[in-house]
C-alpha cells in the first residue's frame, strides 16, 4: 500500500485520518490517503495568507514568479512518467492519454511562467491637466482551487498556473476520489522552490469542501466540477463575497451534416465519448446527425464500439479503461434503463463486463424516437452515446441548444459558410468545428448555463487572478482650491 500525505505550509503531514483508495480495474484498495479535515483546512489558509502578506512570496518581482513556475514545469515534465502512473492506478484513465496529457501540462505552466511579468497596468489619459493617473493589476489574495478527479493535474494546472503567475497564493483541495497524483505533484511544488505556504494541497470530502469555500481568508473560489456541489459553493462563499470562476458539467452536442467526412466525423465522436471512458466534461455525449447519412455514420461508429480495446488501464494497447467509481457504473447503468423505457433503443454495449473492477463498455442509444429519455438530458460521465437525427440546419441548431448545459459543441460540415452560422448560433463556450477536443494553453475554455461561468486558459484566466487599484497624482503644487467641490 502506497502512502499520501497533505501538503500545508511547506510540510508533509500524515494526517489525522485517513482513508483508503480504490483501484478501478480491480475494486481492491491500495493506497491510504489522508482526509482533510476543518481544522486542516483552516490551518492550510492561513499558511496561504501569511505567505500572501509577508516576505518572500510578497516581495518576489513577476520575473521571479516566472522562473519559479518555469522551474515547477520542467520538473512536471521530469515526473511525467510516475505521475501518469498514479492517475492510471487511482483513477483507471488509459496510460496512454494520462502519458500525453501530463507531458502537455508542463506546457500550462512554461505558458503562466512567460505570462508572469507581462501582467501590467496601464496610464489613463485622463481629462484633468494636473493629474496623471493609472492602473496596477494587484493579486487577488489567497485562492482556493478545487478539482475532480479526472484529467485532475490539467485542471490544477489552469488554476495554479495563471493565480501563481498574478502573485496570488493557493489551497488546492484535490477529490476524494483518486487524489494521489495531485498529492505527488505537491512535492514537485516543495521542490520547484516556492515559499511555504504559497501552495498547499490536500484532499478531503464534503466537510473540507465546505470549509474551504466559507473560509473568510478566501479571495476566489475556482471550482470544476458538477451543478450541485457548485450550488453549495455557491452559497458556502456568499457570507465573504468571494470571487468564483466555475467549470461545471456539459451535455455537449456533436452535429454531423451530410456533406461531411463521415471517416473523419467517426473518429472524431469516438475520441468525444469513448476516450477517457466518457468522463471528460466536455464529452460529445449528443450525436446529432443529418437523416441522409445516419445509417452510414452509425454503421461507423457501432464497428468501433464493438471493438475497441476494453482492458487494464496500464496497458498501452488499452483504448478504453474503467470509471472511477463503482457508483458511478450502477448511475450509467440506472440512467440507460430509465432511458430504454422511456423509447431509447439500445444498440451496442449497456451492459457492465463480467469482471473485477468499475468497467463499462461503448453504449449507444438511439434516441430518434425518445426526446423525454434522460440519455438526452442528463450528463452520464460515461462511454454512453444518445444519437438524434435531423433534417434541417435550423432543426440541428435547435437540438444542439435544447439543454441547460453550454459547455462545448462539435461541428462536421465542409460548408465554410454553414459552418460560420453554427458557430454563431450554438449556445457553448468551446465550439471546434470538424474537430474534437482540441486544447492550448493560449485559448480560454468555459461555459453557459449549467457549465459555469469565468473562463480558464489564455491571457484573460491571470487578469482573472488581478484586482484592478486606480492610482490619482496631483501634478500641480498650488494649494487645492475649494475643498467642498468635486474636482
Amino acid at each position: 500500500m502506497e502512502r499520501f500525505c497533505h501538503y500545508i505550509d511547506g510540510a508533509f503531514e500524515e494526517g489525522a485520518a485517513r482513508f483508503s483508495s480504490l483501484d478501478p480495474a480491480t475494486g481492491a484498495p491500495w493506497a491510504e490517503m489522508p482526509l482533510a479535515s476543518a481544522a486542516d483546512v483552516d490551518r492550510a489558509v492561513r499558511a496561504a495568507d501569511r505567505a500572501f502578506r509577508s516576505a518572500p512570496w510578497a516581495g518576489l518581482t513577476a520575473t521571479a514568479r516566472g522562473r519559479l513556475l518555469s522551474r515547477l514545469a520542467e520538473l512536471v515534465a521530469g515526473a511525467a512518467p510516475r505521475l501518469a502512473a498514479l492517475e492510471t492506478r487511482d483513477t483507471g484513465k488509459i496510460i496512454r492519454e494520462t502519458s500525453a496529457q501530463i507531458a502537455y501540462v508542463a506546457d500550462y505552466y512554461r505558458y503562466y511562467a512567460g505570462l508572469a511579468d507581462k501582467i501590467e497596468g496601464a496610464h489613463l489619459p485622463i481629462d484633468k491637466p494636473d493629474m496623471e493617473v493609472w492602473l496596477r493589476r494587484e493579486p487577488v489574495g489567497v485562492v482556493a482551487a478545487v478539482v475532480p478527479w479526472n484529467s485532475q493535474l490539467f485542471l490544477a494546472a489552469v488554476k495554479l498556473g495563471p493565480a501563481l503567475a498574478a502573485g496570488c497564493t493557493v489551497v488546492l483541495k484535490a477529490s476524494e476520489d483518486g487524489p494521489a497524483p495531485l498529492l505527488e505533484f505537491a512535492r514537485l511544488v516543495d521542490a520547484a522552490g516556492f515559499p511555504p505556504g504559497v501552495v498547499n494541497i490536500l484532499t478531503g470530502g464534503p466537510e473540507a469542501g465546505q470549509a474551504l469555500a466559507s473560509h473568510p481568508l478566501v479571495a476566489r473560489i475556482a471550482f470544476t466540477g458538477g451543478p450541485e456541489t457548485a450550488r453549495h459553493i455557491v452559497r458556502a462563499a456568499a457570507a465573504n463575497l468571494a470571487q468564483i470562476s466555475l467549470e461545471l458539467g456539459g451535455k455537449s452536442p456533436f452535429v454531423v451534416f451530410d456533406d461531411a467526412d463521415l471517416d473523419s466525423a467517426a473518429n472524431a465522436q469516438v475520441a468525444g465519448i469513448f476516450a477517457a471512458t466518457g468522463q471528460s466534461c466536455v464529452a460529445g455525449s449528443r450525436l446529432l446527425v443529418q437523416r441522409g447519412v445516419k445509417d452510414a455514420l452509425l454503421d461507423r461508429l457501432v464497428a468501433r464500439a464493438q471493438s475497441v480495446a476494453l482492458g487494464p488501464p496500464d496497458r498501452m494497447e488499452t483504448e478504453v479503461g474503467p470509471l472511477c467509481t463503482r457508483r458511478q457504473r450502477e448511475r450509467i447503468g440506472g440512467l440507460i434503463a430509465q432511458s430504454v423505457a422511456a423509447g431509447a433503443r439500445l444498440i451496442v454495449g449497456g451492459t457492465p463486463p463480467d469482471r473485477p473492477g468499475f468497467y463499462f463498455p461503448p453504449t449507444i442509444l438511439d434516441c430518434s424516437d425518445a426526446p423525454g429519455a434522460p440519455a438526452l438530458r442528463e450528463e452520464f460521465f460515461g462511454p454512453v452515446l444518445s444519437v438524434v437525427p435531423f433534417d434541417s440546419e435550423a432543426e440541428a441548431l435547435r437540438l444542439a441548444n435544447a439543454t441547460d448545459y453550454g459547455l462545448a459543441a462539435g461541428v462536421f460540415t465542409r460548408s465554410l459558410t454553414r459552418a460560420h452560422r453554427m458557430v454563431r448560433g450554438l449556445r457553448a463556450g468551446v465550439v471546434w468545428v470538424n474537430t474534437y477536443r482540441a486544447v492550448s494553453p493560449v485559448a480560454p475554455f468555459g461555459g453557459f448555463g449549467l457549465s459555469g461561468y469565468g473562463r480558464e486558459g489564455g491571457l484573460a484566466a491571470a487578469l482573472d487572478y488581478t484586482a484592478v487599484k486606480t492610482v490619482w497624482l496631483r501634478t500641480s503644487d498650488d494649494p487645492i482650491p475649494d475643498p467642498f467641490v468635486m474636482r
